[in-house]
């Protein structure tokens, strides 16, 4: 072989072997760019968009659990409980106010209606106790005054008009024969009475025996009083007005 084709044979073999270290070097920088996108890009892209799914999830799910979602079998259990007390507790409520309004709408009925002195009131007495009973005094349709008698007589002055409800619903009206007070008058029955005034409409009556003791003492403070002794009806006005009837 000539020394001028081994020259050309060596060129050959150095080129060949530059376009190969060319080849395998573009195909180490193929390698690590595919490698780096492997280990860094989609690991990173997928490891991202999972959390971004999972959170999403998460939250969805505990949104749905705190609105929608079916209660666990206790909560539901209390659930009931609590709805069955309060529709039993509405219905007892009904019935206690249906039972309250029946017992409200009933109007007592007055045992007896009884004319008074006047010739044109009238007196409705209403048993409301063991020795309770009351009034009313009615005329023309209107109530005008009302007489409660427990465990005591009640007297009432009606414009001259006098009033004594006993404890046991006895009515006795009569009109006139007031004394007005302070004074010392003579009453029916016999007895001496002397009304002194208290106060505002307070005034005080004392039963004098012969001697001109007190015997008895009975005092109208804010509103009139009435009582029956020996057969006598008795009414001493909050005014100071006194009157008797046998």
């Amino acid at each position: 072989m000539s020394s001028s084709t081994t020259v050309r044979t060596a060129r050959r073999r150095t080129l060949r072997m530059a376009a190969l270290a060319l080849t395998a070097a573009a195909g180490l920088t193929l390698t690590a760019c595919s490698g780096s996108d492997a280990a860094g890009t989609k690991p990173a892209g997928k490891s991202d968009t999972a959390a971004a799914v999972e959170s999403g999830g998460a939250g969805s799910s505990a949104g749905a659990q705190g609105s929608g979602a079916p209660a666990s079998p206790g909560a539901k259990a209390d659930a009931k409980a609590d709805a069955k007390a309060g529709t039993e507790s509405g219905a007892a409520g009904k019935q206690s106010g249906g039972a309250h309004a029946t017992d409200g709408g009933k109007a007592a009925s007055p045992v007896r209606t009884q004319p008074l002195a006047d010739g044109v009131s009238k007196a409705e007495i209403y048993k409301v106790g063991g020795q309770h009973y009351r009034a009313k005094i009615v005329a023309r349709g209107s109530a005008l005054a009302t007489l409660e008698a427990k465990e005591q007589d009640a007297g009432l002055d009606a414009n001259d008009m006098f009033v004594v409800l006993t404890s046991d619903g006895q009515v006795r009206s009569w009109m006139g024969g007031g004394h007005q007070g302070p004074g010392t008058f003579k009453i029916a029955g016999g007895w001496t009475v002397k009304v002194t005034k208290v106060g505002e409409l307070h005034y005080r009556a004392q039963f004098l025996s012969p001697s001109g003791d007190a015997d008895d003492t009975v005092e109208a403070n804010q509103h009139d009083i009435g009582f029956v002794a020996n057969g006598v009806n008795v009414v001493l006005s909050a005014g100071g007005v006194i009157s008797a009837h046998s």
